[in-house]
């Protein structure tokens, strides 16, 4: 949970972040810099309920924090300027390092890092869409997954300076319909490791306690329920899933 000045202290509107879809602000909270999305700047859309796209957000750190892997950096629900949002703590990534990219297709590496699909650029030459192949980013593979996140997108990963890789933007998540739509398709097919297995685990666990109690707050009985199922599922499954369903499989634009 978040300190109580982090909850109650002034937040300080410092920016705008102008290329994303709904409203959202760089601030302050005393020394502390936050992103902020009020409810009131969610654009509507048609597949999932208006008002409710900070509360998926806080719903993805309460699951991460289930995980215990760090995926969604520190993300709460309070008041600002615009009312009632989402506030997250701010990350300063390391611009050096890219989780993923969008390379020529003659220039992929060999080794440490994982194909996803190759397309033609604006000029007809072959790009290659790949992600690194590490820890970190499996985590977040997993966490996708459970989630049922519809927007992984290559900019919602930040490249930490020590190897860490948080997860943002998170408000299309938990719909109960399959949504899955995610740059980080490099795993499919391969078996989940027991850390992984252990960290859906927790999840499970958690939805019968204080995760549970915590998500009923923030999500429909119905999104709880979808969500416990594909946790199972995929514990089941044991291994990464495939691409399913009509939806497409990658979001667009990808970054």
């Amino acid at each position: 949970m978040p300190t109580p000045d982090l909850v109650a202290a002034e937040l300080t509107l410092t920016g705008r972040i102008t290329t994303a879809s709904n409203a959202t602000f760089l601030g302050s909270i005393g020394d502390v810099m936050v992103v902020y999305k009020p409810i009131a700047g969610e654009s509507p859309l048609w597949d999932f309920p208006e008002g409710t796209l900070a509360h998926r957000e806080v719903a993805a750190y309460r699951v991460s924090q289930a995980l215990g892997w760090g995926v969604v950096p520190q993300t709460w629900l309070r008041d600002g300027p615009f009312g009632e949002g989402m506030v997250q703590l701010w990350q300063e990534q390391d611009p050096g390092q890219d989780a993923v990219d969008l390379i020529a297709a003659d220039d992929v590496p060999e080794t440490g890092w994982k194909h996803v699909l190759e397309g033609q650029d604006a000029s007809g030459r072959m790009v290659t869409l790949i992600h690194e192949d590490s820890t970190a980013l499996r985590r977040m593979a997993v966490f996708d997954v459970i989630v049922n996140n519809a927007d992984r997108k290559g900019d919602h990963i930040l490249a930490m300076p020590d190897g860490q890789r948080h997860g943002v933007d998170h408000g299309l998540t938990f719909h109960r319909d399959h949504k899955l739509r995610t740059v980080l398709w490099g795993w499919q097919g391969d078996t989940l490791t027991a850390e992984e297995e252990d960290g859906i685990d927790r999840v499970i666990e958690g939805l019968h306690g204080v995760l549970g109690q915590d998500l009923a707050a923030l999500l429909s009985t119905e999104e709880i329920a979808s969500l416990a199922a594909r946790c199972a599922g995929l514990r089941l499954a044991g291994r990464f899933p495939a691409p399913s369903g009509e939806m497409p499989a990658v979001p667009w634009p990808l970054f």
